[in-house]
């Protein structure tokens, strides 16, 4: 499979992650609290998750999918509510620096998990791969070859898109290590899980 005829996906995928929703906020809020580590475990989840549903949209097991729609529906509500738990943490966060580094939620299974049950539960990227991805990419002509270089294209540039905003976070969040600042960024981020988990929910 040539550049050329990845160029479409890769643009239409870098298009839909870019656009803020609730995985953009999430990671975004997971820095803020968190730090850059924890955030990038998050945001490898959020990977897995695009990779399960492309996995899904190439076998053609969307009616498959749709079938077991209630699945999804608890797993949307499984990720709203890790997302509410974090941001009852970050709010509730103490003023220490090293207390904030240490809480728990921000070890590797766990934020991936986190990062992976909020993009099963994300209605955006179940439209992208779905609806939209059948326009840009002929699912009944992809090999083996070719899903490999789709799940290579997918890893590129989520990840591309996505660091950046973990990084500017971090790095908010490094500048602003005075205790009462830090207070505000706690709950700052816990403001963008909550707001990412009510996405969840409300959005069909």
């Amino acid at each position: 499979m040539s550049i050329v005829e990845l160029l479409p996906y890769a643009i239409a995928l870098a298009i839909a992650a870019a656009i803020p929703g609730p995985g953009i906020a999430a990671c975004v809020g997971k820095a803020l609290g968190s730090g850059f580590r924890p955030a990038t475990y998050f945001a490898t989840g959020l990977v897995l998750g695009d990779l399960f549903y492309l996995t899904l949209a190439v076998l053609g097991l969307a009616a498959v999918a749709a079938a077991f729609s209630g699945i999804f529906v608890l797993i949307k509500i499984l990720g709203a509510a890790y997302l509410i738990w974090l941001a009852w943490n970050f709010w509730r966060a103490g003023i220490d620096p090293d207390k904030v580094e240490a809480r728990k939620g921000n070890g590797f299974w766990a934020s991936l998990f986190g990062g992976f049950s909020v993009t099963l539960g994300n209605p955006k990227t179940i439209i992208f791969y779905m609806a939209l991805l059948p326009t840009v990419v002929k699912l009944n002509e992809v090999t083996f070859e070719r899903y490999l270089w789709l799940v290579l294209a997918t890893i590129v540039v989520l990840y591309v898109v996505v660091v950046p905003y973990i990084a500017l976070a971090a790095k908010a969040r490094d500048f602003l290590r005075n205790p009462r600042a830090l207070k505000v960024l706690n709950r700052g981020a816990a403001g963008a899980m909550a707001s990412a988990a009510a996405y969840i929910v409300i959005k069909q």
